[in-house]
């Protein structure tokens, strides 16, 4: 059996995507899905075989979003913190440093004026 299929803007307001669930709090809780949807750019070409279809998830079938334990948490916060600090100067950015080196643009950009 074969989903229903609904063009951009036509879909039943009960039915959204994982993000539109996530933005609500809410996550499927092992339901299929049970309909697609067809991408914008397919909508203005009703012939045309959508390229990006989503997924649509019945909200009334959702389940709230799970909450992490503190030591979930903790073990995020272990693993962010591994990607965010610096192997040169030791200091955690607010954002993920590249993987290759680890290393801040201070610290990239001093030893390029070393090598020079």
């Amino acid at each position: 059996m074969s989903l229903p299929v609904y063009d951009w803007g036509t879909a039943p307001a009960h039915l959204m995507t994982r993000r539109q669930l996530r933005g609500a709090g809410l996550r499927p809780g092992g339901h299929d899905p049970v309909a697609i949807l067809r991408c914008r750019a397919c909508h203005a070409r009703p012939a045309r075989t959508c390229i990006r279809p989503a997924w649509l998830y019945d909200a009334r079938l959702a389940v709230p979003k799970r909450t992490p334990t503190l030591r979930q948490e903790e073990a995020l916060d272990r693993a962010m913190a591994a990607r965010q600090t610096c192997q040169g100067c030791g200091i955690r950015q607010p954002h993920c440093l590249p993987r290759h080196d680890r290393r801040c643009a201070g610290c990239a950009a001093g030893d390029l004026a070393v090598a020079a």
